[in-house]
């Protein structure tokens, strides 16, 4: 069975925190979102103020799923970055190979191509880490859209002291 995501542990999501939270200073983007393929935020990043980021995750994933087909239609593999150019605030989608997405929001005078640079080097480290966790587990993982909410027992355990 293909898990999107694999077992994280508190160090993992550590890192992942670390490498998004670099990613919004050094762009000076205002949140950074760790999505799983099928849209669930995984970790985040700056301050999210009154955005519904669970909705901007949902529909960040569909829209990169989508630009992914449209190009299939027209024989061009390499997608790899969704960018929408917006007034005040801007969004860039960065695809996270087959864990998901890194979704930047930054204003939109600040240029793309910062963030762009600063996000491959947060995907680049994203996908390090959860190459890390799935090969500590290769044959366990999550995916997210399978869960029940109301039951999330199975999905955190406690750390045993050693």
């Amino acid at each position: 069975m293909f898990f999107s995501l694999p077992l994280l542990i508190s160090e993992d999501i550590a890192a992942l925190d670390a490498a998004m939270a670099d990613l919004v200073a050094g762009s000076c983007s205002r949140l950074a979102l760790f999505i799983d393929e099928g849209g669930f935020i995984v970790t985040q990043q700056g301050a999210a103020g009154e955005m519904d980021t669970a909705t901007l995750g949902a529909l960040a994933a569909n829209s990169f799923a989508a630009t992914q087909a449209i190009a299939r239609i027209i024989e061009n593999h390499s997608v790899t970055s969704l960018y929408q150019e917006g007034d005040e605030n801007s969004l860039l989608i960065l695809s996270a190979e087959d864990f998901g997405f890194l979704a930047v929001v930054f204003p939109s005078e600040i240029g793309v191509g910062s963030v762009k640079f600063y996000g491959q080097d947060t995907v680049a480290r994203i996908c390090r880490q959860l190459t890390a966790a799935r090969s500590r587990a290769p044959s366990e993982g999550f995916d997210l859209a399978t869960l029940n909410l109301a039951d999330t027992g199975p999905l955190f355990h406690r750390r045993v002291a050693p």
